[in-house]
């Protein structure tokens, strides 16, 4: 018996694609029903944005084999069968292992990539042209136990002071969950450590000014209720979800871009595959302008050797990284060995 597929139409740079769909009522959201085909005519509608917020860029495929609550993988190598306009850049991770990975550049081929069974889409800080360079700098403001997105809010808006006092303008997003993601185009002169030094010294000062409401501190046990400054999303091969894409939680949300107006009344549970459609429609899409004038982090860098040169060292970096030079010991402090 054959199984059950269907097409949809995908406007796009290149004309209209016919994308080939299968399993198409395949629920992905069990609670509210959302099926395969659902996410396809979602990533379909809000396609322009979407490349533009994410493509050119490699990009991390983040599939599911059955439905959000089920196993997932994620893929970042062409599989067998890619299509033909689908292309794929070389990058080099922090192993110093190279090898190439997917790159978006027109709506169908996140339909495409859908087909494939991803709901979520990690795209890297950098161009296709330049991997090494970042053209973005992001910071992932996440709430921990015992805050919210209440929390995270006054955390954007210094960190938005912060930023602009480092002559970097800066557009903001929700995660798609209870955290804010705040990212500044920046010039690609610089490569990823440097960029992670970058952010590492704008969460110090913010640091600095709301050390009861947000913190840079690595190990959990350290951060207590406060708003975790993520400077290892800047990392190499450290990716968040990108701007529209879906979020594999039961609600179906978005990762939306929101005017800084909006942030003070803005509720992330309201931003999913079925509302952000019609809001591009009505609203537009805020970031829409974001790259048409890109900063630099040469003054956020100033910050980073002003720090060092106070006593304030490299933060520790991700478990699965070689060991990196001036690191502190990657040991949880309540299991450090106490002097005798």
């Amino acid at each position: 018996m054959a199984s059950e597929q269907t097409t949809i139409t995908v406007q796009g740079p290149n004309g209209e694609r016919e994308m080939r769909i299968s399993s198409p009522s395949r629920v992905l959201w069990p609670d509210l029903g959302l099926t395969k085909l659902d996410l396809a005519r979602y990533v379909a509608e809000v396609g322009d944005a979407f490349i533009a917020a994410n493509g050119d860029r490699p990009v991390s495929l983040q599939r599911y084999s059955d439905n959000v609550d089920g196993e997932m993988f994620f893929s970042k190598n062409p599989p067998k069968g890619t299509p033909e306009f689908i292309r794929s850049v070389k990058v080099i991770y922090p192993s110093a292992r190279s090898h190439p990975q997917l790159v978006l550049d027109e709506p169908a081929a996140a339909v495409w990539a859908v087909q494939m069974n991803t709901v979520v889409f990690h795209p890297w800080p950098s161009r296709a042209e330049n991997t090494d360079n970042p053209d973005q700098l992001r910071i992932d403001l996440d709430p921990q136990p015992g805050t919210d997105f209440d929390d995270a809010v006054p955390a954007a808006l210094g960190l938005k002071e912060v930023l602009a006092e480092a002559g970097l303008t800066c557009f903001i997003k929700t995660s798609g969950n209870r955290g804010l993601h705040v990212y500044a185009p920046i010039e690609p002169t610089h490569e990823f450590l440097e960029v992670r030094h970058a952010v590492i010294a704008a969460a110090r000062e913010l640091e600095r000014r709301m050390p009861d409401k947000v913190t840079t501190a690595w190990w959990k046990e350290e951060r207590g209720q406060r708003v975790f400054l993520d400077f290892n999303q800047a990392n190499r091969d450290r990716t968040i979800a990108g701007a529209y894409s879906p979020r594999a939680l039961a609600h179906a949300p978005v990762s939306c871009p929101i005017t800084w107006d909006e942030l003070g009344s803005a509720d992330p549970k309201n931003f999913t595959i079925l509302t952000v459609p019609e809001r591009l429609k009505t609203v537009g899409d805020p970031w829409a302008d974001m790259n048409a004038s890109p900063g630099t982090i040469d003054t956020l860098l100033g910050w980073w050797d002003r720090d060092i040169t106070s006593g304030l060292g490299e933060l520790p970096f991700p478990p699965d990284y070689p060991k990196m030079p001036g690191e502190p010991p990657r040991v949880q402090p309540s299991r450090a060995r106490k002097p005798d």
